[in-house]
């Protein structure tokens, strides 16, 4: 299923992910079983909407991530990836709410202090839907992964 649901998210919005979708149609199913497997891992958590009672289609993805300090004493930060609502269920608030989830659960959870997210520039639609959740531009970038020409923006909201 995972495989299904990453192949529809690439297919669906590919500036949003940092992988292409010629990249992970090469995967192999061991690969995609290891993906799956990490989804589950420690300092991990998936959340996952379906389309309830008879309907088990997946309808929404988010994934937070604890990244590690990289000096003692820094912020315990987490980090937002795979976010996805599938296009039937745009505009509905599914979206808000597994942001506001994603945002509990990493603070209360993962005991994060701040949840970070890159995001394409040229997104402007994610960089407002974010904005208005309460994330802030940190000022720093990175090169996006599938054009290093443009940039992925980094972002953080404060739990």
């Amino acid at each position: 299923m995972l495989k299904n649901v990453r192949l529809e998210m690439l297919a669906d919005t590919p500036m949003a992910y940092v992988e292409s979708l010629d990249a992970a149609r090469r995967q192999t199913d061991a690969q995609w079983q290891q993906r799956a497997a990490a989804m589950c891992g420690e300092g991990s958590v998936t959340l996952v909407a379906d389309g309830g009672g008879d309907d088990p289609r997946l309808t929404g993805l988010m994934r937070v991530v604890l990244k590690h300090p990289q000096e003692p004493g820094a912020a315990t930060r987490a980090m937002l990836i795979s976010v996805y609502v599938a296009p039937e269920h745009r505009g509905l608030g599914l979206a808000d709410e597994l942001l506001n989830e994603a945002c509990r659960v990493a603070g209360e959870s993962l005991a994060a202090d701040r949840l970070e997210l890159g995001v394409h520039e040229d997104n402007a639609r994610a960089q407002a839907f974010y904005s208005r959740h309460g994330f802030r531009p940190t000022g720093a970038s990175r090169p996006y992964p599938q054009d290093p020409s443009k940039l992925e923006l980094v972002m953080e909201r404060l739990l």
